[in-house]
């Protein structure tokens, strides 16, 4: 397994090449955003870890430019910037996860170590995905196309992250009940994971922007407050 790391600043570049090192993870490094994009490229790494603010061309950028390339590879972005808006942004372009400088270096590893884990375990479902995924799942009338990762709605074709596709696959499977925050963290984040305050209301938010007719007064996935989400169908 092997991540691609992008930070400008040489001395935490450095730092974050010894402590994953320490792990036994192979780094490939890039000191700006263009040089992280053609490593990708040329190298295809298993996890990415990107700072936001880089020279060239930023972390949000690129990860908008990998995304639309390729919408497994988990991405986690470092940043000075704390703002909620932040890490929403990070969320809805892609990201699988955003980290606010400073932070702990046992968490960095901990999140590194669960995405890795979670391509591990995905690599030989990918390979067979048009048996097990064979089918479409219909929620109201969106209808998903799990082994394409999009769902349409009349003329309209939406594109789904894998960790989209898993959050309303766990909804449609407990219809009519609701499904906890840790359940929803389970199936699409990993065990081990080890969530932010808000990350899932911010995804979820970002999801339902994605699939709902109106957001403001979702169909498909409603809230069920001190709990979590629920899909219930409607005719």
């Amino acid at each position: 397994m092997k991540i691609l790391i992008a930070e400008d600043d040489p001395n935490l570049r450095a730092g974050l090449v010894d402590l994953l090192t320490l792990e036994g993870i192979d780094c490939i490094v890039a000191e700006d955003g263009e040089a992280a994009w053609r490593a990708f490229v040329e190298q295809t790494p298993d996890l990415c870890l990107f700072d936001v603010m880089m020279p060239q061309l930023d972390g949000l950028d690129l990860c908008r430019r990998i995304r639309a390339r390729d919408l497994h590879t988990p991405i986690l972005l470092l940043s000075a910037r704390g703002a909620e808006i932040d890490r929403v942004i990070g969320l809805e372009i892609g990201a699988d996860d955003y980290i606010a400088k400073p932070f702990s270096a046992r968490e960095l590893v901990a999140r590194i170590k669960a995405g890795l884990r979670r391509v591990k375990v995905a690599a030989p479902a990918a390979e067979n995905a048009a048996a097990k995924e064979a089918g479409r799942m219909n929620m109201g009338d969106l209808e998903i196309d799990p082994e394409a990762l999009r769902a349409r709605r009349g003329g309209q074709t939406i594109d789904l992250a894998p960790r989209e596709l898993a959050i309303l696959k766990l909804l449609l499977a407990r219809e009519g009940k609701a499904v906890s925050r840790d359940d929803l963290f389970d199936i699409a984040w990993g065990r081990d994971y080890m969530p932010n305050s808000r990350a899932l209301d911010q995804y979820v938010s970002s999801l339902r922007r994605k699939i709902e007719i109106d957001p403001a007064r979702p169909r498909i996935i409603k809230t069920v407050h001190g709990v979590g989400y629920r899909y219930d169908h409607e005719t």
